[in-house]
């Protein structure tokens, strides 16, 4: 009888209740984990992970951040948009680094100035001093795009990447090709390939280098290229970034920013047939302290525009050879006697280039035709 008895509901419930505690505190253990898992997977987009490299976006204006305008088909108004909204507009860019923007302007590049130019730079160099970045990106009108990197190039300190990007079609446009740039600008910045490079042109899926790089096409997407040197490397989304030149040798020497904020008065005097000395004695005029010569074929022009530049260099005037020549080289002594006539060669720099590096020589002191052939000298 007492084989057979059945023990009590209740004692077996509790019995079967104290074996299963363990079983049921490990599945609550992994509920959590796993739910904290998925919860972490889910805020992944959201959070930037604090190893990225930091990005400061320095925005300028431009078409990149132009919209619509009613007045005509296709027109638009650059610089309506800050550089914030850029950021904030090309998705993914926190998966590549941590980003911060600032404005320093809202202009078109047709308005491009000293002003802005020792801002840009002054604020660069602080950047990297102060090591807040480890990669700066400016945003920029492409008319003279080229000419803002030159002048970075040559006054900026330091190893770091510094990006200038732009875009030929306003952010409002269909088929904008601003976020795509900015995109693989900021990828360029972030990349530790990228130091010693110099100031970088990102354009278009292509790296040009700032001494090299110029506009060529009025309205086209593949305006940006360099036809002495070709690009330094190329990006894109998928396949990543390729450096084509080696570092060393891209960056040359760095001269110090005139403490009045403002760049000696440099003319460019463009060269054409029937060419006589009137542009060149309004320049002197006007108090010009260098005169670029824009000229024809290997930086040459008329016998009196030739005879009114050899007197501008008696009077201590920088004189400088160049051409309006797409490409080539200008070289000495060739068909102009410059050693006699105190002339200078661009060499491979464009005459708006050219008048870049003038400026900056005749601030920091240096006017004599040697030391200024030195500085202008290609070193590829």
């Amino acid at each position: 009888m007492r084989k057979n008895a059945v023990r009590p509901a209740g004692r077996r419930q509790g019995r079967i209740s104290m074996l299963s505690l363990p079983m049921i505190a490990l599945a609550l253990c992994l509920f959590v984990i796993n739910m904290a898992a998925h919860a972490a997977e889910a805020g992944s987009d959201a959070v930037t992970p604090t190893n990225l490299p930091r990005i400061l976006v320095l925005a300028t204006g431009g078409t990149i951040a132009g919209q619509a305008d009613t007045r005509a088909t296709g027109a638009y108004k650059s610089g309506q948009i800050t550089g914030e909204q850029l950021v904030q507009s090309v998705p993914g860019l926190d998966k590549l680094a941590r980003l911060s923007a600032e404005q320093i302007s809202s202009i078109g590049s047709q308005d491009m100035n000293d002003k802005v130019w020792f801002a840009l730079a002054r604020r660069i160099q602080q950047a990297f001093d102060k090591d807040e970045a480890d990669g700066i990106v400016v945003t920029h009108g492409t008319d003279t795009l080229e000419e803002t990197a030159f002048f970075l190039d040559n006054v900026l300190k330091g190893d770091k990447p510094v990006v200038i990007v732009g875009s030929m079609r306003p952010a409002t446009a269909v088929g904008a090709d601003g976020p795509a740039n900015l995109y693989e600008a900021i990828q360029v910045a972030a990349d530790p390939r990228s130091r010693r490079h110099g100031v970088m042109a990102v354009l278009n899926d292509k790296i040009e280098g700032a001494r090299s790089v110029t506009k060529t096409n009025t309205t086209s997407l593949e305006t940006f290229n360099s036809p002495n040197a070709g690009p330094i490397g190329y990006v894109d989304t998928a396949g990543g970034i390729r450096f084509t030149a080696q570092a060393s040798g891209l960056k040359r020497a760095t001269y110090e920013l005139p403490a009045n904020e403002q760049l000696p008065r440099v003319e460019i005097v463009y060269s054409h047939a029937n060419m006589d000395a009137v542009p060149i004695e309004d320049a002197i005029a006007h108090g010009a302290k260098g005169i670029v010569l824009a000229g024809v074929g290997d930086g040459n022009t008329s016998k009196q525009a030739l005879d009114a530049l050899e007197l501008a260099a008696k009077k201590g005037i920088v004189v400088v050879r160049s051409t309006r020549v797409r490409s080539g080289f200008v070289t000495r002594n060739v068909e102009v006697d410059d050693d006699k006539n105190g002339f200078v060669v661009s060499e491979d720099l464009n005459p708006q280039k050219a008048r870049v590096l003038a400026q900056l020589l005749i601030a920091n002191g240096v006017t004599a035709p040697d030391k200024l052939q030195e500085a202008f000298r290609a070193t590829w």
